[in-house]
């Protein structure tokens, strides 16, 4: 489809970026939601380069308020008419043990990773409903297991796949696709904002989940739109290790007990 108008938050940076040059490409009409003011202009800049009369608008505002969030759509709707697909990218990470991992962290990583996606499904869906569009959400891997560090994140990435496929069950008798997008960790500002400082057992374990390159999470992701498949990991490796997940979780609990083990030893 051409012509769709497309909200993507966390469109600044990092996958949200990448998917907006290649929807760009295909003629997408582009929202792109961030906090970062500046950011999102250098974006914007960014996608018209790539893409020589992209159109593209920005919209500053932080997911976590529901009211802006809602203001911010609406806008959008007036001005360009409504939305077909809505691309909820904007997401946190952090990293530590649960003991050093405070309230305020948790709460945060859960009001950008769930409640932010929520605002903005909440906001669009009337639009959606009516244009007969589509959701895709952007979770994890890490909403198919556990990682050592991750007790925030992981919790939150779990509660957007459960939210995602009861909406899913909810949404399809009205005509609106509901989708979710499950990558490994890639090279990211995300990511790059914890390296520095991860833990050896965070370390290892997460690089049992092979780092996919960007432009293989964006080509699959691209080809779950078009294709409407409800649940897509990025990358063979990936998927071969979510199969693996999903029917040996004995042998992924014990070989994952082992790696975190071994990364203790000095």
């Amino acid at each position: 489809m051409t012509n769709r108008r497309t909200v993507i938050t966390g469109g600044s940076s990092g996958l949200g970026l990448a998917l907006a040059i290649e929807l760009a490409k295909g003629g997408d009409q582009l929202s792109l939601i961030a906090r970062n003011p500046a950011k999102l202009e250098m974006a914007a800049a960014e996608i018209r380069t790539a893409v020589p009369g992209a159109k593209v608008s920005c919209y500053p505002v932080d997911v976590c308020g529901a009211s802006a969030v809602q203001e911010s759509i609406d806008k959008i709707i007036a001005e360009i008419g409504g939305l077909d697909l809505l691309i909820n990218s904007a997401g946190i990470l952090r990293e530590a043990i649960f003991e050093e991992t405070t309230e305020a962290v948790f709460r945060e990583t859960f009001d950008i990773n769930l409640f932010g996606l929520i605002n903005c499904c909440r906001a669009a869906l009337p639009s959606l409903t009516e244009n007969s569009g589509a959701i895709i959400n952007i979770a994890s891997m890490a909403s198919h297991s556990g990682v050592f560090g991750y007790t925030a994140y992981c919790a939150s990435k779990h509660a957007v796949k459960g939210f995602t496929e009861s909406l899913y069950y909810e949404l399809k008798p009205q005509g609106v696709r509901v989708q979710l997008i499950c990558p490994p960790e890639f090279d990211s500002p995300m990511v790059d904002a914890i390296n520095e400082n991860r833990s050896p057992e965070n370390l290892a374990q997460a690089q049992q989940i092979p780092r996919e390159p960007m432009d293989v999470i964006v080509r699959d992701t691209l080809k779950a739109i078009n294709s409407g498949r409800y649940h897509t990991i990025t990358g063979l490796r990936t998927t071969l290790l979510g199969f693996g997940i999903q029917h040996f979780p004995g042998f992924g609990r014990w070989k994952s007990n082992r790696i975190i083990s071994l990364a203790r030893r000095p």
